[in-house]
């Protein structure tokens, strides 16, 4: 079996306390992809579209999606996602902490590739972390 190529991670969280402590417990548990956090939708889709003013991110790559955010919440970066013909095809989770089956529900719409509640996967990210190297190893991502 070939190896899959590595990819980045697009962590779009506003709670700066959240987003340390994903990028820290994933690098805890070897996980060494490039990691570009965004704040919000807004900032996530300049640094996609390349537009940002100094962040960028390399292909291939997918995004852990918060659903509740200021200036643009998740569902919103998901619409313009899914509208954006360069973009639409952009592989996102959601990582979030509802758990609310309307959020799910809503995400799902948006054609996300899975929802994960922050709390199942752990305070210090170890089944993101596994979760996510048995996912570059298996699955081939749009570049």
């Amino acid at each position: 079996m070939s190896s899959n190529a590595a990819f980045s991670i697009l962590l779009i969280e506003d709670d700066d306390v959240a987003a340390e402590a994903v990028v820290r417990g994933l690098r805890k548990h070897s996980f060494e992809f490039p990691i570009v956090v965004a704040e919000d939708g807004r900032e996530a889709l300049d640094i996609l579209r390349g537009t940002h003013a100094t962040e960028h991110i390399e292909k291939p790559y997918l995004a852990l999606l918060d659903l509740n955010m200021p200036r643009m919440s998740g569902t919103e970066f998901l619409q313009q996602l899914r509208i954006d013909p360069q973009l639409h095809a952009t592989v996102v989770f959601v990582l979030t902490t509802s758990g609310a089956e309307t959020d799910r529900a809503r995400a799902y719409r948006h054609t996300i590739a899975g929802y994960i509640v922050k709390s199942a996967v752990g305070p210090q990210c170890s089944k993101l972390a596994r979760f996510l190297t048995e996912y570059q190893a298996t699955v081939l991502l749009p570049s």
